[in-house]
């Protein structure tokens, strides 16, 4: 094995593809980067597999000669980091792999190639949507996807396919986010679910820029599973293909109420500002309670005889007063996640869930293609 490349393209491949390796691998040949030349097109292929999901970025390289290497994926990023801005060399010298660039030179011990697992097939394309479009939508719905991994089934995110539209739903059981967006599909007809890894999809989705993200779904919809994505990105094109999760996602969609009693609009960067500030003095796991009438929006936080803190701001308040209260960072990253300059927060009762939409401006019609349902906290009397 030999080549030549830019600096730049291998240092951004070889740090896409060594994100997921495992800290910890159960073996050690998982902790290596799987380094391919050939002469068939392909050129320079990076790739990370731990069992659950691969990685394989393709790159333009000169090659020089055929032939593959397994080095530390970890130790090799952060060495092509620190290189100079000069072309690339790598070989094979005996059990070694030689890097040079400029007059720096490193010296990596291999791994056994023979051990190393095959990559997974990438299943057939079931669609294509717009990287940027994909991006955002991913980063919106993650907001609520549980972090436990003793609920395992809640650290996804379920996209369900019908059509022309896809839906992504994440929960965490105290907030609940649903991002719906278009895409070209396959076959017009097209149904399917799939309830992937809340972490693997948002690494995945940041990471094609600039061209359409091709989607790949095979298997039953959980656990037998594996979904792919691929996409052209500056300087190449990567794939990657993950297991689903096993379990069946909790039917949250009933959770979305279809009438409100309360229905109140407010300056998003006004709020934000408005919660960072009085839940300053918030004990830990207490609310900010937020009370709506006809006077605006009053926010205060504390209690008795310890630090106490409340703001009034301007908003526009349609049907009964109301006053509930919640956890200060879900609320922020609810209204963190939309794009629009208004927020409008729909309630039914205090003790039910509000639903966050944004809203152009204060009169305008709300859109609802992502919408943040948030369970409120007790409030402490």
């Amino acid at each position: 094995m030999k080549f030549s490349v830019e600096r730049d393209v291998l240092t951004d491949a070889v740090a896409w593809a060594a994100r997921s390796l495992p800290v910890r691998p159960s073996v050690p040949v998982l902790a290596g980067l799987l380094i391919e030349t050939n002469d068939s097109g392909d050129g320079l292929v990076l790739s990370t597999f731990d069992y659950e999901t691969s990685a394989r970025a393709t790159v333009p390289a000169s090659i020089h000669d055929e032939g593959k290497a397994l080095v530390s994926g970890r130790l090799l990023a952060d060495i092509c980091r620190s290189l100079p801005s000069k072309p690339v060399h790598m070989s094979i010298e005996g059990a070694k792999v030689v890097l040079t660039c400029g007059q720096a030179k490193f010296t990596l011990q291999t791994m056994p190639v023979e051990e190393y697992p095959s990559l997974p097939a990438m299943p057939e394309t079931t669609g294509s949507v717009s990287s940027d479009a994909f991006a955002q939508a991913v980063a919106q719905a993650v907001t609520a996807a549980g972090r436990d991994d003793m609920l395992p089934v809640l650290t996804g995110v379920r996209i369900e396919i019908a059509g022309e539209h896809i839906s992504l739903l994440a929960t965490d059981r105290f907030r609940l986010s649903l991002r719906e967006l278009g895409w070209n599909p396959g076959t017009t007809d097209a149904e399917a679910n799939a309830l992937v890894p809340a972490r693997v999809l948002a690494d995945t989705a940041k990471s094609f820029t600039g061209s359409d993200v091709q989607i790949a779904l095979s298997g039953s919809g959980s656990g037998d599973g594996i979904i792919g994505f691929q996409g052209e990105v500056a300087g190449g094109s990567r794939r990657t293909t993950t297991r689903l999760l096993d379990g069946e996602f909790p039917r949250v969609r009933t959770l979305f109420p279809t009438e409100h009693k309360t229905v109140a609009r407010v300056s998003r960067t006004e709020l934000i500002d408005a919660v960072k500030r009085v839940s300053l003095v918030a004990e830990r796991n207490t609310a900010v309670q937020l009370m709506f009438d006809d006077n605006g929006l009053t926010l205060d936080a504390g209690h008795g005889d310890e630090a106490v803190a409340a703001e009034r701001i301007e908003a526009q308040v349609k049907g009964d007063p109301i006053t509930t209260g919640f956890n200060p960072q879900f609320l922020l990253d609810g209204l963190g996640a939309i794009e629009q300059p208004v927020v409008e927060l729909a309630f039914t009762l205090p003790a039910k869930p509000a639903v966050i939409t944004g809203v152009p401006d204060l009169d305008g019609e709300k859109i609802a293609d992502f919408q943040y349902l948030l369970m409120p906290r007790r409030l402490l009397s």
